[in-house]
This record gives structure tokens, sequence and C-alpha cells, in this order.
């Protein structure tokens, strides 16, 4: 059965028992377990599916794992990026309407063999047509289904003339303007599998965030990874309304709405795990912009260590949520981890005797055992109702997404007067700064001097790719560089400072993941005189260094000087050299 499967006339009913026990019985062999692979048999079965189809309508596989296990499970070649052919091939014979239905297209010929990547290897009737029309010997390469919709958009583009020394786009897509058809476009499988191959490929990345961006004569997709963006699809113009409507659909936005922002939800299953993803959408000059932000429990680890505090200031934290009450703040810019830290708090004050309750906007991560609330504005329930109604149920713990405004922060303090302990964040430069951005908002020095108990700044560095991170040239002088500014480091040992080089494993970045890089201010009774009688932040962050507290940038370059990130990340994160 296995060497009849591996032949390039791929002569085998892929719907049948027969093919789902042997390619199941390949994967178990690799990264699938058992269990996994038993369910989607059940499902294939019972719902008349294929079952490799199955393996990514379940998110047990994404589609460029499908593809990479059945080019070895039939021994035939996959496509890489780098056989992309310049120009289009046997365009006569081979249209871009073929192409684009049947999801196969020509890479180039080699002597009197025309070489051709297919995105379903199982499915003969686009092969044979391509026997019929052509006068070559063909050899196939199985092709991801997202590297063929970037290979298509490249090559199959539609034509551009000059018109007055200026590019025009030839084709306007009129379901723009026609409800009905824009329903219809946006329902096509075509459509359908771009919009499913963009979110997979962005899990798969391990992206925070997926921005879908009009242009002039283009849909840009960039993904944020590890803090920083890059370009993953340029789609044609023809498909932008189609794509974009697509995501709307699935988050269950009014299509026809183009004029105002929207906001909404999905949750959609991958490799076992179901992640959420928050969607809003805005207009632009050029069209909708849309960006999707992607909340993947299964990458998220409520620990300390790992978010990459060290030992001294996890101590710190662990001191600061022993208080009965009080007020402890994170703050930093927005995507600097602040709500990730929150709930690590809360993670570890949360047990049986404790009611914690928490106001946000949006819930980002779902905690067991602890009452989250959503801020609705739509129907008035703000930060400010939620608080108010949350006291009348006598919380031990409340955690306040954000303090945004003056009435929020009252609250707030008043919550800590009257006995509770509540964690939120501010958007603060530094932990000094954040007692007078929250003097500015009309909080009385003496009140805040009365309720805060510590303040914590922090930013995300990228981690070095444990793979190929290596010493550079510059090392020795970096070393000498940083004990200049940084002394202490003379106590930390030898240095180990590395660069990013780039592997396949990191995707030739050099680095894989974040890491948290704070300094924590503990409100002592210095600290606290030196708010009410309205000290600078300045004068603050120099009593905080006196009781041994070190900077962002401080600790930035300590984690550098021990090899888990590189000197350049901590200055391009603080500003700081």
């Amino acid at each position: 059965m296995t060497e009849h499967v591996r032949s390039q006339s791929l002569s085998i009913d892929p719907g049948n028992k027969a093919f789902a026990h042997a390619f199941a019985g390949f994967l178990a062999g690799g990264a699938l377990d058992a269990l996994s692979l038993e369910r989607a048999k059940r499902v294939a079965e019972a719902a008349g599916d294929r079952f490799d189809q199955v393996l990514t309508k379940l998110g047990i596989m994404s589609d460029g794992d499908l593809a990479a296990s059945l080019a070895q499970f039939l021994d035939m070649p996959l496509y890489g990026p780098d056989e992309a052919p310049d120009v289009r091939l046997l365009p006569d014979k081979l249209p871009s309407s073929f192409v684009t239905q049947n999801r196969i297209v020509p890479l180039r010929i080699e002597g009197d063999t025309l070489v051709l990547a297919v995105v379903d290897p199982l499915d003969q009737v686009p092969m044979e047509s391509v026997r019929f029309v052509v006068d070559h010997a063909l050899r196939f390469e199985i092709i991801a289904p997202a590297e063929f919709e970037r290979l298509v958009a490249t090559l199959y583009a539609e034509d551009t003339r000059q018109d007055g020394g200026k590019q025009t786009v030839v084709e306007i897509d009129p379901s723009e303007h026609d409800l009905q058809r824009l329903r219809d476009s946006a329902s096509e499988a075509p459509v359908i599998r771009l919009v499913n191959s963009i979110i997979a490929g962005a899990v798969d990345a391990g992206a925070s965030d997926i921005y879908v961006e009009p242009a002039v004569n283009s849909l840009l997709v960039r993904y944020r990874v590890d803090g920083l963006l890059r370009l993953a699809h340029e789609i044609p113009a023809r498909q932008r309304a189609a794509v974009i409507s697509r995501i709307k659909i699935l988050a269950r936005l009014d299509i026809a709405e183009r004029r105002l922002p929207q906001d909404g939800r999905i949750k959609l299953p991958f490799r076992g795990n179901d992640i959420d993803f928050r969607i809003a959408t805005i207009p632009t000059i050029d069209g909708e912009t849309v960006t999707i932000r992607v909340l993947d429990r299964s990458r998220v680890d409520l620990d300390f260590p790992s978010l990459g505090f060290s030992t001294g200031q996890i101590g710190s934290l662990q001191r600061l949520m022993q208080h009965p009450n009080g007020i402890i703040l994170v703050t930093g810019p927005t995507g600097s981890g602040k709500t990730t830290t929150l709930y690590t708090m809360l993670k570890h004050v949360n047990r049986p005797t404790a009611k914690i309750f928490t106001v946000e906007d949006p819930i980002e991560y779902q905690l067991a055992g602890i009452s989250q609330v959503q801020v609705q504005e739509g129907i008035d329930l703000d930060f400010p109702a939620c608080l108010r109604s949350i006291l009348r149920h006598h919380p031990d713990m409340i955690m306040i997404g954000e303090i945004r405004d003056a009435e929020t922060a009252r609250i707030a303090v008043q919550a800590s007067l009257t006995g509770h302990l509540v964690f939120s964040t501010v958007h603060t430069i530094s932990a000094a700064e954040t007692v007078t951005r929250l003097t500015d908002m009309g909080i009385e020095p003496f009140m805040l001097g009365s309720t805060l108990r510590g303040i914590m700044a922090q930013r995300l560095v990228r981690r070095l790719c444990p793979a190929c991170a290596a010493p550079g040239d510059s090392a020795d002088a970096w070393a000498r560089h940083l004990l200049e500014k940084v002394p202490a480091l003379r106590e930390a040992g030898p240095p180990a400072l590395l660069e990013a080089r780039g592997c396949r494993a990191c995707q030739g970045t050099g680095f894989q993941g974040q890491m948290s890089i704070a300094e924590i201010v503990h409100v002592d009774e210095e600290v606290r005189e030196a708010i009410r009688q309205r000290r600078s932040g300045s004068d603050i962050q120099a009593m905080a260094r006196r009781t041994g507290a070190v900077t962002i940038y401080e600790d930035g370059v300590g984690k550098a000087w021990r090899g888990l990130t590189t000197v350049e990340e901590v200055i391009r994160v603080t500003n700081a050299i």
C-alpha cells in the first residue's frame, strides 16, 4: 500500500479508509499524538471529508505542516520560495483562471519536462488536465496553500498600464460597491483558503498581531512577531474587498458599514487549542484597515521566570503582593507586557479564600477562579461604573485593566483605603514618573502616598535564539563600555555577550520570543514622604536607587551580559546607550 501511494501517478482515492489509515500511521511516527489522529479519523468518517483536510480544519496541523508531511509521505519534492519563476510559463495553455481555480502553477521547464507546483497532490483531475494541453513530460512538487497564494499574487496580478506617467490599476473590484456580490465573493473557496492561511501563518509564526492594510495596488498583510513587523503577504487589489469582508463575517461585523470603526472577536481551533482573535477595523484613505490581535493561550506561560524576571525582581514582587491593601501599578507603553504581568500576579495571589474581581477592556485571557468583567462603553458600563458595582460584592482584590482617567484613579484609591489590594496599569515612561501622572489626574499627594505600595515599569526585549546566537567581534568593546556605564556588572561574573545570527529555527531573525526588563520602586516611608511633598520623579528615582533599585536599562544590560538578549536590543527598547 505504502509503495503504491508513494508514486507520481498518485492512483489512490484520498477519501477512503485505506488512505486515512496509511497516512495516520505515517504521522503517528512524528509529532502528532494518537488521540488527535483518531479524533480526525472519526470526524472525517462522520462528515464524509478527506482525512488530510480534516487535520487542518480541526487545527491539528497547519497547512504548511500538512504539505510537508504529504511531500514526505508521497515521496514528492516540496516547493521552496527560492524556486519561484520570474515570469509566467505557458500562459496561452495554462491561463491564470486555470491556475487559480485548480491551484496548480507551472514553475520551470527542465529539458522536455515541465515542473509544476500543486496544492492538492491527491486530486488527479488538474494534473491530468495539464497532460492534455501541454507537450511536455510532467513532474510535480507540493506547495503549501499560503505559498501558492503568494506566488499567484506575484505572477498573475492584474497588469497595470501607464497613464500620463503614472501607474493605474486597470481592474476595479465591482463587489466593493455591490453588497450581495461582496458577500458572495467573501464566501468563495479561494478567499476562505487565503484568509485561513493568513491566520494560520500568524499563529505558526508566533505573531501577536496581524495587520491587513489596503494600499493603492494591493492588500498588504503584516505580522508583528516579537514586537517587530514583517511583511507576510501581498494580495492583489481585486481581492481586497473579499478578504476584508471574509474577516468581518468571521467576526460577525457589518460588512456594509465601512465608514465607522468596528470591533469583534473570533475563536478558532488550532492544533487542539482554542485561539481568540480580537478584530478591529477602521476606515482609511485607501479603504478599511483591519487589525487582528492573536491571543494564543498556549504561548503564554503565567510564570515570572518564564517571563524573564530575575530572582531579585520576583522576590520584590512577592513582597508587594503580600500587602493586605494598597495599590500596585505596572507601567509602560502599549505592547510592553503589562497585562500579562498583572495576570501572573493574579495567578500567584489567587486562592480559594480570596475573592478577586477584574475590570478589563478587553478580557484577554480567562483566569479560573477569578470574576472578570468586560467594560462595555456602549451601554455606559465603563471602568468607574464597573468598579462602583464590584465594591458592593466585597472583593479582597481588584485588578483594573488600566487607569485612564481621574474618576477611575479616585475609585482605585478609595478601594485601597477601604481594605482592598488593587492591581492596575498606567501609561508612563518610568516607575517614578507614575506619581506625577497620577497627581496630574487630580489625586491628592497625601492620599497617593498612603495607598501606593509599589510601581513596576517594564519593556519587552527579544530573546536570542539559542540555536544560533554566538559571540561577535564587538563583544570585548561592548564589555568595556558596559562596565563603565554599569559598574555593578563586575559582580555578575565574566561576560557572555552574544549577537543574533539567524537560522531556520528562528526564521533567520536571530531571536525567539520576548522577555521582560523592568525596574521596581517600593514605596517606603522616604518615598511616601517625597510623594506628599510633591517631589519630582527624578528625586523619587534617586531615593529608590539608594535602596538598591535598578533601572530598566541596567536590568536589560544585565540580561545581555548573561547572553539572553543583545545590547543593541536593549538600546532599541530603552533609547539609552
